[in-house]
């Protein structure tokens, strides 16, 4: 069945391009074969099937024109997993995910299997690792001791990087682990090292007891998930600022209000939450999913005035739309079909807010954004559920309604839950909208195009208020373009710049206030990322995280700028400390010096996951790197020649006169599906271990033998260190997730816990 897909849809060039790049159905040879209108309708006509299973329904027909004039306006997107499979044979239109983790190998490895399952479908999972017992207990089967949970996290982590998600993004995880597990210590520093499992997000699961403990100053118990009894105790206080240093160092981990949650979770009578989907914000029962989508507020100002009306009929349109993903939805594993049809959760959100806001001419910073927040949470809130009373007329109650909250309250829903504010990270770019309920990212930006050309972006409706008002000037755009915000900016109204207030203009405290006015009024959670400024304390962080507490939040995220390896926000620069050495190699005209027939230089021996890699590091007559060749041992195929190829660009560098600190800096803690070795020796790739050979060659470790050896065209040294990767020094640089996008190298934004680059639109999240 097809929709009237003729009419044009206005897209921006930046949403083609993103829709081009990730949405649009290909060709064997890639080419594309879709339009965007075409892509609407496929998505309309394929979820409105469902409509056929319920003789009261106002039509499939009727109700796929509905949903296709909903999505190609923009009023309204799903989740990218549906626009993406939506009338495909994979057929999997859910984001978010929850799977269980038993306290046994074939419950760990059970589950493992599931993950790349859901993974490969296009979905992001959600673990508690509470089940597993700790470090050091025993194992009667083996008569030997546990591993703890956070081994079975790498591995976790490991498989996950072998899984490309639906051909489109790799699989996000979210570990969780409750505060009172014995192993919680190493769990709050486990991404310590910025390399470190770099397909998670980690929370901790924090109790009311501990939040109390910590508000005295006590301790609090740990419990031995094997017997269920106390294992120790720790203070409370050293625990919370713990979570405080490292989330102040790197983002990480967030936090959860465990209890929180489950005190308002619809289906106690069905089982404990333990976790949420990689963003944080879909706590689900082991086996649940949930389908999410996004109203886009943005569309519904008119002369400075909420459309009620109009964001009424769509709010009513998105639950039916929403539901009936439920029905068409092919799920990866049966057990996760039985639970989601069993509770029929779904996440209705909203992106666009801080644009609906300076419509309005509202600062986000502001009561009267607190306020608007919460009139227009708690209006979609309740037209959403007061739709899914009507599609319980019409369909049944959820499966598992008796026993739930909502049969205590005599309240007959088709859904045990309806709202949810997800970060939106690739859909807004479609939409042309602000970020979930994050603030403007920028007022202007700069944006590399596939020629390398910058193109200077601007916000559309500064950039209509800008020329209504006469201030307007190419100039000035590229001036913004630098900072991202209009703050002291020459020339900008005061009045403007007060609207026009981007993400690091806000403090902390407004953050997690638009926080907690949506999470007042939405089922499930709020993606939502607090944003501090470079300088900021832990105390800063620490008197977050309490009044998150105190709010009635269910989780908080903060991420501190530029504390990781590289730049998250990127305005005007690439790196944080203005290193655009990388970025202008592109862009001059370098000599690239010739080869001596003989040079000297030295072996290193460096153990990865897929054997032996021996590198070469040849020096010029000045005694400075000037090539590098590698070799891998036995093994052939790809991982010899992944070596080859790099180590050629390597010299190539070298022999250009880079710097080898920034091939060091942008070869290193690049992660592979075979790591080998833990903690700071672990070498995670090829591309780990060459930049560590070459680190050791310009910084040379105090161990090892050094013999002298007869080479084919001279002296060489061979450098034999026992422990290779013992003798590397620690380094925090190079982190390939820090800032750089993986796929296209443009800057990364972190929002709602969620990695973003507006460049190409590659998102962990949809």
């Amino acid at each position: 069945m097809k929709t009237n897909t003729k009419t044009r849809v206005r897209l921006s060039q930046a949403a083609t391009e993103v829709l081009k790049r990730r949405y649009l159905l290909k060709d064997d040879k890639g080419k594309v074969i879709e339009t965007p209108e075409e892509l609407f309708g496929r998505v309309a006509s394929s979820v409105a099937k469902a409509e056929r299973k319920y003789p009261k329904s106002p039509g499939e027909k009727e109700v796929a024109r509905a949903f296709y004039d909903m999505i190609s306006s923009l009023d309204f997107l799903p989740n990218s997993p549906t626009l993406m499979n939506a009338g495909k044979d994979l057929g999997q239109l859910s984001a978010c995910f929850v799977l269980p983790v038993e306290d046994d190998m074939a419950g760990i490895f059970g589950t493992l299997r599931d993950t790349a399952l859901i993974h490969q479908s296009g979905g992001g999972t959600g673990f508690s690792f509470s089940r597993l017992r700790e470090k050091g207990s025993r194992v009667k089967s083996t008569s030997g001791v546990a591993s703890g949970p956070i081994t079975f996290m790498t591995a976790y982590n490991a498989s996950t990087e072998t899984v490309k998600q639906g051909g489109t993004r790799r699989g996000a995880n979210m570990g969780m682990l409750r505060v009172d597990h014995p192993d919680i210590l190493e769990f709050i520093t486990c991404k310590e090292d910025n390399g470190s499992l770099n397909n998670f997000n980690i929370s901790v699961a924090v109790t009311e007891k501990f939040m109390k403990a910590v508000e005295k100053d006590g301790e609090y118990d740990l419990i031995s998930p094997r017997t269920g009894k106390k294992a120790g105790s720790l203070s409370a206080r050293e625990t919370f600022d713990l979570i405080v240093k490292q989330a102040w160092k790197n983002g990480e981990p967030g936090i959860v209000f465990i209890d929180r949650i489950n005190k308002e979770n619809p289906t106690p009578h069905i089982g404990d939450i333990e976790s949420t989907n990689p963003c944080g914000e879909q706590p689900l029962l082991p086996y649940e999913s949930c389908n999410l989508g996004s109203i886009n507020l943005a569309k519904f100002v008119e002369d400075g005035k909420i459309d009620w009306v109009r964001l009424r009929e769509i709010t009513r349109l998105a639950v039916r739309f929403l539901d009936d993903v439920i029905d068409v939805n092919k799920y990866p594993i049966e057990a996760i079909g039985n639970m989601t049809r069993a509770n029929r959760k779904i996440g209705l959100g909203v992106m666009g807010f801080a644009d609906m806001l300076v419509q309005l001419q509202v600062p986000y910073n502001s009561e009267e954004a607190v306020n608007a927040a919460e009139e227009v949470m708690s209006f979609i809130q309740s037209e959403g559920r007061a739709m899914s009373m009507e599609l319980a007329k019409e369909r049944g109650v959820f499966p598992n309604w008796k026993g739930s909250a909502y049969e205590k309250k005599g309240q007959r829903v088709r859904n045990a839950t309806i709202t949810t504010i997800a970060p939106t990270g690739t859909i807004s770019m479609i939409a042309d909208a602000s970020s979930g309920v994050e603030p403007l990212f920028a007022v202007s930006f700069i944006k590399n195009v596939m020629d390398k050309d910058e193109l200077v972006m601007t916000n559309p409706i500064f950039l209509s208020i800008a020329k209504k008002m006469g201030f307007y000037s190419e100039e000035l755009m590229k001036e913004i373009a630098k900072s991202g915000t209009v703050k002291g900016a020459g020339g900008v109204p005061e009045e403007v710049q007060d609207v026009f207030v981007v993400a690091h203009d806000v403090s902390p405290i407004w953050h997690i206030k638009i926080q907690a006015a949506f999470q007042k009024y939405t089922d499930n959670a709020v993606s939502k990322t607090v944003n501090f400024s470079n300088s900021a304390t832990k105390e800063d962080v620490a008197e977050v995280y309490k009044l998150a507490y105190s709010l009635d939040c269910k989780g908080v995220t903060i991420y501190r700028d530029g504390s990781r390896d590289e730049q998250v926000l990127n305005i005007g620069k690439v790196n944080k400390k203005g290193e655009q050495e990388a970025i202008q190699i592109s862009n001059e005209h370098r000599i690239v010096r010739q080869r001596n027939k003989v040079t000297f230089g030295k072996t290193i021996q460096i153990m990865t996951g897929c054997g032996k890699l021996y590198v070469t590091v040849n020096e010029d007559e000045n005694g400075k790197p000037f090539e590098l060749f590698s070799a891998m041992g036995k093994a052939g195929g790809c991982a010899a020649s992944q070596a080859e190829a790099i180590s050629r660009m390597v010299s190539t560098a070298l022999r250009s006169d880079i710097d080898p600190k920034i091939i060091i800096k942008h070869l290193k803690n690049i992660t592979c599906h075979r790591p080998f070795g833990f903690g700071p020796e672990r070498v995670t790739s090829c591309s780990d271990a060459i930049a560590k050979a070459l680190e050791m060659f310009t910084s040379p470790p105090t161990l090892g033998i050094v013999k002298e050896e007869n080479a084919a065209n001279g002296q060489t040294l061979k450098i034999e260190v026992p422990d290779t990767q013992a003798a590397v020094k620690e380094s925090k640089e190079g982190n390939y997730i820090g800032g750089i996008c993986r796929e296209c190298g443009g800057p990364i934004e972190y929002e709602g816990g969620c990695m973003v680059c507006r460049s190409c639109g590659y998102s962990e999240c949809g």
